[in-house]
């Protein structure tokens, strides 16, 4: 019998290369391509190394083309590594073993598994012959769903027909009728209404935690990420920045903080003194400042003017994450 163990998700220096073909500009050009074409390597990941525990809801993140996508495509067996090894629950991905692939789904936003023109309870019958649920079983599961979802009234209706974030959470339906123990999860709220999105995520959260399920979860949404993990590991370029908490990443990559001040009388002209000005409602307004010269600003701030309310808060997180993404960005 297969040892169990406690860390489901285990990469190390995990890595993928793709050979890909470079064209040159011009008609002469295109010509010679035809002899001899001019290729370059692309390092998608690279030497990446992190562990899941069992039940653990982790953040993947990092830019386009960063490398979140290919590294659940190597972990979920999809394509297979240049270098290094990973496991998911014992398993090696790249085997594809029968044993390993009734236990985990991967869930991308921009692609579909449910057939189009079929009302989704057709593919979810599929799906009960390929994983060999139960009738009762099936039916148990598919009703619980539907209805966690509130979609149950919905999947007699052909998928062309349905909204797009109906469509998205038939697709959740579909990958976890088997009870899969490992869901990786690749911007599930692509385009979604803020409706739809918070639905998602209250079912996600909901479901993981009655469940204990393994999830993996990448999105450029960060309302989706804080309202669903704890940890979040950051890549870019291939490579893995950061890897902890995710209330770190304001600690250690935001420089600024934001004063917001309420004045009592009319608001001053010289703010810009003191730092960046956005957000500006008089008599309110908003300052970024270098985290070290908060005190110093407050003190000097609070002497000189009237002032009825003041907050000291940090960036949003998005905005760190972008401004992050944004400074370690090299030319191609």
């Amino acid at each position: 019998m297969l040892h169990e163990p406690t860390v489901a998700i285990r990469a190390s220096n995990l890595s993928k290369e793709y050979r890909v073909f470079r064209k040159r500009e011009g008609l002469m050009a295109s010509i010679k391509s035809l002899f001899r074409r001019e290729h370059k390597l692309v390092e998608a990941v690279r030497n990446v190394n992190f562990e899941v525990q069992k039940g653990e809801m982790v953040a993947f993140l990092g830019p386009n083309g960063a490398g979140k996508t290919t590294t659940l495509k190597l972990l979920s067996g999809l394509i297979y590594p240049t270098a290094g090894e990973a496991t998911v629950l014992g398993y090696t991905p790249w085997k594809r073993e029968n044993a390993y692939r009734r236990r985990f789904s991967l869930v991308m936003g921009q692609k579909n598994q449910l057939w189009w023109d079929l009302p989704a309870q057709e593919s979810f019958r599929l799906h009960k012959e390929i994983y060999r649920i139960e009738a009762a079983e099936f039916d148990r599961r598919l009703d619980e769903l539907t209805e966690l979802l509130a979609v149950k009234k919905l999947i007699s209706q052909p998928v062309r027909e349905l909204s797009l974030g109906e469509r998205m959470r038939m697709e959740l339906i579909a990958a976890l009728l088997h009870r899969p123990d490992v869901l990786f999860l690749d911007e599930p709220t692509i385009g979604l209404d803020v409706v739809s999105q918070r639905k998602v995520q209250e079912f996600l959260k909901k479901y993981q935690k009655e469940q204990g399920i393994t999830v993996i979860l990448t999105s450029h949404y960060m309302k989706d990420v804080q309202a669903l993990c704890q940890r979040a590991i950051i890549i870019n370029q291939g490579e893995i920045k950061h890897d902890g908490p995710l209330a770190e990443i304001v600690d250690r990559f935001s420089h600024h903080k934001i004063i917001e001040l309420q004045f009592s009388g009319e608001m001053p002209n010289d703010l810009g003194n003191y730092g960046d000005v956005f957000d500006v409602l008089p008599p309110r307004a908003k300052l970024s400042v270098a985290k070290a010269e908060v005190p110093r600003i407050l003190s000097s701030l609070l002497s000189r003017y009237a002032i009825d309310d003041i907050a000291v808060q940090d960036r949003p997180l998005e905005e760190v994450i972008a401004e992050f993404f944004t400074s370690h960005e090299q030319p191609a």
